[in-house]
C-alpha cells in the first residue's frame, strides 16, 4: 500500500512540473504571435513606400524613396534571420509537448482504475442501507395511517352513538350537536370509506355513518330552526341566543345567520313602525325634526345591534361573518329609512316646494342686469317687492311663491338627516341608497335658497351711512365701510357649506360647492359689476369737473364690498381646510362642528375631493373679484385722481426758478427755513404745496376705502405720478444751472418723502429713473467720467442699478447748462 501511495506521489509531483512548464510554452507562442506582427507592419509599410514610389515626381524624392526601402529591408532581413535561428529552439519545444500529453494520458487511465476498485463497494453499500432505510419509513407511515384511521372510525362512531342518544329520550340538543360538530372533523374519505360502513354500524344505528349523520343534521337544523322562531314570536333573547349558537355546530351556519337576520330585520322594522307612529297621530310631526330624530333613532338601533351582536357572531360563527347579518341589516335600513324620508316628503310636500323652487324666476336679478333704462323702468327702487310686501301688496306672494324660511328650515332638516346617515355609514363602512332621495332636494333648494338670498340681499341693500369725502367730517359709520348686501350674502354662504360638509355625501359636495362658486361669479359679483356700472360710475356732469361726491362714494363702496367678499370667501374656505377643533357652528339644523375633512368623508378620496372643491371655490371667487377689483380701482383713478394730479404737480413748481445763483440760493433757504419754522415739518415750499395738495387728494379716499384697495390706488396713482415727473425733470432741459440741479433733486426728494409716508417704502421703486436722471445731472465731472468707465462692469462696484441707458444718462448730464 505504502508503495502504491508513492508511485501516486511521484507520479503527481511529474505532473505538476510538466504542468508548470505550460506557461513557458505560452511564452514562446506569444513572442512569435509579436514578431509576426511585427513583420506584418513592415509589410505595410514597404506597401506604403511603393505607393510613395508611384507617386513621386522628381529624382530627389525617388532616392528618398529608395534609401528608405534600403533602410527598412535591412530591418526585415534581419528579423528573418532571428527568426531562422530561433526555428531549432520551437522544435524542441515542440517534442517536449508531445511527450507531456503522452504521459498525462497514461495518468489519467490510472486514476480512472482506482476509482473504480476503491469507490464502487463502498456506493454499493450506502445505496443498499438507504433502501433499507426507505422501505422502513414508508412501514412505519403506514402504520400510523391505519392507527389514524381506527381511532377515527372509533370517534366516529363514538359520535353517531352519541348524536343518536343526545337525540332520543334525553333530547340534550347541545350535546347531540356538540356530538355532530366533532364528527365534522373527521376526513370525509374515513367517513365514507368501506371500513367505517363495516365498524360502525350497530343493531340500534344499522344505517352508513355518513347518512346517520346526515339526517341528524337535518332534523337538528328543522328543530332548531322551530324553537327558534318560537323564542322570536315569545320575544325571549336566552332561548334565541341558545339556538343561534347551535346552528354553526351542525354545519348550518348559513342558516343560522339567515334566521337571525331575519329576527334582527323585524325588531328593526318594529321599532322604526313604533317611533314613525308615535309622532304621526299627533302633532309632533310637523314641529322641529321628528322625522330626522326618527331617522337617527333608527340608525342608533341598527348600531347597538351591530356593537352587541357582532362579538356573539365573530365567536360562534368566526371573524367576518357578521358581514351577512349586516347586508340583511342595510336592506332593511333601506327599506325602513325610505318609509320616513317619504312621509316626512308627504308631510313638508317636498315635491311642490321642489317644483316652486325650480320654477322661481328671479325677477329682480333678472331685471337687474337687464340695460340700466329697461331695468329701472320695469322694476321701481321704491316699489321694489319687499317693500310692497310690507304694504300687503297681494302681487308680492304671486311673485315669491316660495317660503324662504321654509326652504332653510327644510334644508336644515335635510342637512340633519343626511349627515345622521353618513355617520351611521362611517360605523357600518356600507355605501347606502336613502340618501339617495334626499341628495336631489338638498342640492335644488341649497342652489335656489343661496339665489333668493343674493337677491333680497340686494333688494334689501343699504349703503353705510355718514360717509363723506370732506376732512373735517366725522364718519358716523364703523370701518371697513361696505353695503349691508355683503354680510348678508356671506353668511348664507358660510351656512350652505357647513351643511353640504355636515352632510358627508361626495354627491352633495359635487353638486353644492360648484353651485355656490356659479353664483357667486355670476350673481352676486354681477349685480356689483351692475351697480358700478349703470347706478354708481363716476362720471363728471361737466367736462373738467369732479364726479359728484355721492356717486364717488358709492362707487368706492361698491369697490370695498369685493374686497371684503373676497376676504371673507377665503376666511369661510380656510376655516374648513384648516383643522379647528372645539368650535361650534351657528347652524342649529345639523347642530354641527368644525370637524376635519378626512373625519367628515372617511370613504376613499373623498377629502382630497371637498378639498379640491373648497380651494375652486376661492381661487374662482378671487379671480372674478380682483379683475373687477382692478378696473374699478383704475376707474377712480382714471375720473377721480388723475384729473387733479397734473395741477397738483404744476401749483407745486410753480414760480420755481432753477436757474440761481448763490445768493438766490441762499435766499431761497432762509426763506425754506422760515416756512419750516411756521409749518412744523415741511422742507420747502414746493414740499409744503404738494403734501397739502397730495393730502387733499388721497385722504378723502384712503379714509373709505380698506387698506388693500387704497394700496392698489397708490400703485396705480404713483406710477402714473412717476411719469408725470420724469416728463417735467426732462423739461428742464437748458433751463437749469449747476445750482438749481442741487435745488431740483432736494425736491424731487422731498416729493417722494411725502408719497411714501406711513412705511410704504416700496412705492420708491416708481421714482428710481427721475431719481437717477437728478444723480446724473449733479455728478462732478470726475465721478462722471468714472461712471461713464465703469459702464458694462459689474454693477457692485458702485452699488447702483441702472434703469437709464446710455443715451438717457448723457441726455439727463446735458439738461444742465455747464454740463452740455
Amino acid at each position: 500500500m505504502s508503495k502504491r501511495l508513492g508511485l501516486t506521489n511521484l507520479s503527481q509531483a511529474r505532473r505538476r512540473t510538466q504542468i508548470d512548464q505550460i506557461p513557458q510554452l505560452n511564452g514562446v507562442d506569444t513572442n512569435m504571435m509579436a514578431q509576426s506582427s511585427e513583420l506584418g507592419d513592415v509589410v505595410t509599410s514597404l506597401q506604403a513606400a511603393e505607393l510613395g514610389m508611384n507617386g513621386a515626381v522628381s529624382v530627389a524624392e525617388i532616392q528618398a524613396t529608395m534609401a528608405k526601402l534600403s533602410e527598412q529591408e535591412a530591418g526585415v532581413t534581419a528579423r528573418l534571420d532571428t527568426l531562422i535561428a530561433a526555428q531549432n529552439a520551437f522544435k524542441h519545444d515542440l517534442t517536449r509537448l508531445d511527450i507531456m500529453r503522452a504521459t498525462l494520458g497514461s495518468q489519467a487511465v490510472s486514476t480512472r482504475s482506482i476509482t473504480n476498485t476503491m469507490l464502487s463497494k463502498a456506493a454499493t453499500t450506502a445505496q443498499r442501507l438507504s433502501t433499507a432505510v426507505n422501505q422502513l419509513d414508508l412501514e412505519q407511515a403506514r402504520v400510523r395511517d391505519t392507527l389514524d384511521v381506527v381511532e377515527q372510525v372509533a370517534e366516529l362512531k363514538v359520535c353517531v352513538l352519541g348524536v343518536t342518544g343526545s337525540m332520543g329520550a334525553a333530547q340534550d340538543w347541545e350535546a347531540a350537536a356538540s356530538y355532530l360538530h366533532r364528527a365534522s372533523q373527521i376526513p370525509r374519505h374515513v367517513l365514507h370509506g368501506s371500513f367505517a360502513e363495516d365498524i360502525v354500524p350497530t343493531a340500534e344505528v344499522p344505517d352508513p355513518p355518513n347518512v346517520t349523520l346526515a339526517q341528524a343534521a337535518e332534523s337538528l337544523r328543522d328543530l332548531f330552526l322551530r324553537e327558534f322562531e318560537k323564542a322570536a314570536e315569545e320575544n325571549n333573547g336566552s332561548r334565541v341566543t341558545r339556538f343561534f349558537k347551535l346552528f354553526p355546530l351542525i354545519g348550518k351556519a348559513e342558516v343560522g345567520l339567515d334566521v337571525y337576520g331575519r329576527y334582527v330585520c323585524r325588531s328593526v322594522a318594529t321599532r322604526a313602525r313604533s317611533n314613525l307612529n308615535a309622532g304621526t297621530h299627533g302633532s309632533q310631526s310637523t314641529e322641529g325634526f321628528f322625522y330626522a330624530n326618527a331617522l337617527t333613532k333608527l340608525f342608533e338601533h341598527i348600531a347597538q345591534i351591530v356593537e352587541h351582536h357582532g362579538g356573539l357572531v365573530a365567536l360562534h360563527y368566526g371573524t367576518g361573518r357578521m358581514v351577512r347579518i349586516l347586508e340583511r341589516l342595510q336592506t332593511e335600513a333601506d327599506i325602513q329609512g325610505g318609509i320616513i324620508v317619504d312621509a316626512w316628503s308627504d308631510e313638508r310636500s317636498l315635491d311642490r316646494k321642489l317644483t316652486d323652487t325650480k320654477s322661481y324666476a328671479f325677477t329682480f336679478l333678472v331685471q337687474s342686469f337687464l340695460p340700466a333704462q329697461s331695468a329701472r323702468s320695469a322694476t321701481p327702487r321704491a316699489g321694489s317687492p319687499i317693500n310692497r310686501a310690507a304694504s300687503g301688496d297681494a302681487k308680492v306672494h304671486s311673485e315669491e311663491g316660495v317660503d324662504t324660511k321654509g326652504v332653510d328650515a327644510l334644508l336644515n332638516e335635510m342637512t340633519l338627516m343626511v349627515a345622521r346617515w353618513s355617520l351611521y355609514c362611517r360605523f357600518v363602512a356600507l355605501k347606502c341608497k336613502v340618501a339617495d332621495r334626499l341628495v336631489t332636494p338638498i342640492n335644488v333648494m341649497t342652489t335656489f335658497l343661496l339665489r333668493r338670498s343674493v337677491e333680497r340681499a340686494f333688494q334689501l341693500d343699504e349703503q353705510p351711512a355718514g360717509l363723506s369725502l370732506n376732512p373735517s367730517k366725522p364718519l358716523t359709520s364703523n370701518p371697513p365701510y361696505m353695503s349691508s348686501a355683503v354680510d348678508d350674502v356671506m353668511y348664507i354662504v358660510d351656512q350652505v357649506v357647513e351643511r353640504s360638509l355636515a352632510t358627508s355625501q361626495r354627491p352633495v359636495i359635487s353638486s353644492v360647492i360648484p353651485s355656490v362658486t356659479r353664483v357667486l361669479d355670476s350673481d352676486f359679483i354681477g349685480m356689483i359689476q351692475r351697480k358700478m356700472r349703470d347706478e354708481s360710475y363716476p362720471k363728471a356732469a361737466i367736462q373738467g369737473a369732479l364726479p359728484p361726491e355721492s356717486t364717488i362714494i358709492a362707487f368706492l363702496v361698491l369697490i370695498n364690498d369685493l374686497d371684503m367678499a373676497t376676504d371673507y370667501v377665503k376666511r369661510i374656505v380656510q376655516s374648513r381646510l384648516e383643522i379647528q377643533r372645539g368650535k361650534t357652528s351657528s347652524n342649529e339644523g345639523a347642530n354641527a362642528s368644525f370637524k376635519p375633512l378626512d373625519a367628515l368623508f372617511p370613504f376613499e378620496d373623498d377629502a382630497f375631493y371637498a378639498r379640491s372643491a373648497l380651494r375652486t371655490l376661492r381661487q374662482s371667487f378671487d379671480a372674478k373679484a380682483s379683475e373687477l377689483i382692478s378696473d374699478g380701482v383704475y376707474v377712480a383713478f382714471k375720473n377721480i385722481v388723475k384729473p387733479r394730479l397734473r395741477p397738483l404737480l404744476s401749483d407745486a413748481f410753480r414760480n420755481i426758478d432753477y436757474q440761481m445763483n448763490e445768493s438766490e440760493l441762499e435766499e431761497a433757504n432762509r426763506s425754506m427755513d422760515n416756512e419750516e419754522a411756521a409749518d412744523q415739518g415741511t422742507e420747502g415750499m414746493m414740499q409744503y404745496h404738494f403734501q397739502r395738495g397730495w393730502d387733499a387728494l388721497t385722504r378723502p379716499i384712503g379714509r373709505i376705502f380698506t387698506d388693500n384697495n387704497f394700496e392698489r390706488l397708490l400703485s396705480t396713482t404713483i406710477s402714473y405720478l412717476a411719469e408725470v415727473l420724469e416728463k417735467r425733470i426732462w423739461s428742464y432741459y437748458g433751463r437749469i444751472n449747476d445750482l438749481g440741479a442741487v435745488r431740483l433733486e432736494r425736491d424731487i426728494a422731498s416729493l417722494v418723502n411725502v408719497v411714501v409716508r406711513g412705511g410704504r417704502y416700496g412705492l420708491r421703486d416708481a421714482f428710481v429713473r427721475c431719481t437717477q436722471i437728478c444723480i446724473v445731472m449733479n455728478m462732478e465731472d470726475d465721478e462722471w467720467a468714472e461712471t461713464q468707465a465703469s459702464i458694462g462692469k459689474a454693477a457692485e462696484e458702485d452699488n447702483l442699478e441702472w434703469k437709464l441707458d446710455r443715451e438717457e444718462r448723457l441726455r439727463a448730464r446735458a439738461i444742465v447748462q455747464n454740463n452740455k
